[in-house]
């Protein structure tokens, strides 16, 4: 009984060693900007609902503190340069069963310590699908649904390209 609980004891301890690495971050970097995004599309509130996400990922990754431009170490600005909501899948009937919202930004990741841009993509592409019908296992979704999968997405990808790597 002793022993077990001295195994317990050890995982315990083991499991509390893991952290994830800032090695990949620039060690002078410690804080991030992130401006409105710009709407390059005709979506209504898609720049507000990006940056949310954004912020908010960088938010839960905790890296790097969001703070206002003038007090940032990095910056990301990005623009959306596109939205679209499609028919991806139809029913026997040819009714339209399954759509396909597409994301995309030009991001830009700027060190303002070295002035230097440390990555910038044209078009980072998300993409997400939702069903307007009862499928097995889930329930019928909306337009709006497939968007705020799509941003998620995007949020993701830009955080984890601006902490792990460039």
């Amino acid at each position: 009984m002793r022993l077990a609980g001295v195994a317990v004891g050890l995982v315990a301890a083991g499991s509390c060693a893991y952290t994830t690495s800032t090695a990949l971050l620039p060690s002078h970097l410690k804080s991030v900007a992130v401006p409105v995004f710009e709407n390059g599309t005709t979506e209504y509130t898609l720049e507000q609902d990006v940056t949310d996400a954004v912020i908010a990922r960088f938010v839960a990754d905790n890296h790097l503190k969001v703070v206002d431009e003038r007090s940032a170490n990095a910056v990301i600005k990005g623009r959306i340069t596109t939205y679209r909501n499609a028919v991806f899948g139809f029913s026997q009937a040819a009714q339209a069963q399954e759509y396909r919202v597409t994301l995309g930004a030009s991001v830009t990741f700027k060190d303002l310590v070295k002035n230097r841009e440390l990555w910038s993509e044209p078009e980072i592409l998300k993409t997400a699908n939702y069903y307007v019908v009862n499928t097995p296992g889930d329930s019928a979704r909306t337009e709006l649904d497939g968007r705020k999968r799509a941003i998620a997405k995007l949020a993701e990808e830009i955080v984890a390209r601006s902490v792990e790597g460039w």
